[in-house]
């Protein structure tokens, strides 16, 4: 059962008091047919540095994309991996629903389907669950509440357990590791 992601967002008042703009169960989420069991709910992004926190529009609301804007741009989300079980993925349905602009050459999906790059750096901690993530040389499993720094290398997320593993995730645009 995918988990909802409670979702509390201050902001200012027309005074410059701080207040609780947004507070509910976030409703930017997005389901992959190409990947059964997967789900990312998506909290707040920016577009710009430094940010502006003035106004009280939902930044969350924008549609779902793989990575942050160039200039700048950060990405917070919840990010649900099931486990794979016999499950199959189809990575360019995937990429191509996130709008991703980078795509593993076939020497990468050899090693796993999942196997990408992302021109961010992303701060990752295991909320729930274990998974391992591979790298193109060793891997590491990842269980609850450990964190990753994720520079822009190439890696997989593989849930070889039975449940489903959910991480939080912000990510901050970066130049192009590979």
């Amino acid at each position: 059962m995918p988990q909802d992601i409670r979702r509390i967002v201050t902001g200012h008042d027309a005074q410059g008091r701080s207040n609780i703009t947004f507070d509910g169960a976030a409703t930017n989420i997005m389901e992959f047919p190409a990947w059964p069991g997967a789900r990312v709910t998506e909290l707040w992004t920016t577009e710009e540095t430094p940010v502006d926190n003035t106004g009280d529009a939902d930044r969350g609301a924008r549609p779902i994309r793989h990575d942050p804007t160039p200039n700048g741009g950060t990405i917070f989300r919840v990010l649900e991996v099931p486990p794979e079980g016999g499950r199959t993925m189809d990575t360019t349905a995937v990429l191509d629903k996130l709008g991703s602009t980078k795509r593993p050459s076939a020497e990468d999906t050899k090693k796993h389907a999942t196997m990408h790059a992302t021109d961010s750096v992303d701060y990752l901690v295991v909320i729930s669950g274990e998974m391992h993530m591979l790298m193109e040389d060793g891997e590491v499993l990842l269980k609850q509440g450990d964190c990753i720094v994720q520079r822009g290398s190439k890696h997989a997320w593989v849930n070889r357990s039975g449940k489903p593993c959910i991480l939080a995730a912000v990510l901050i645009a970066a130049k192009p590791a590979v």
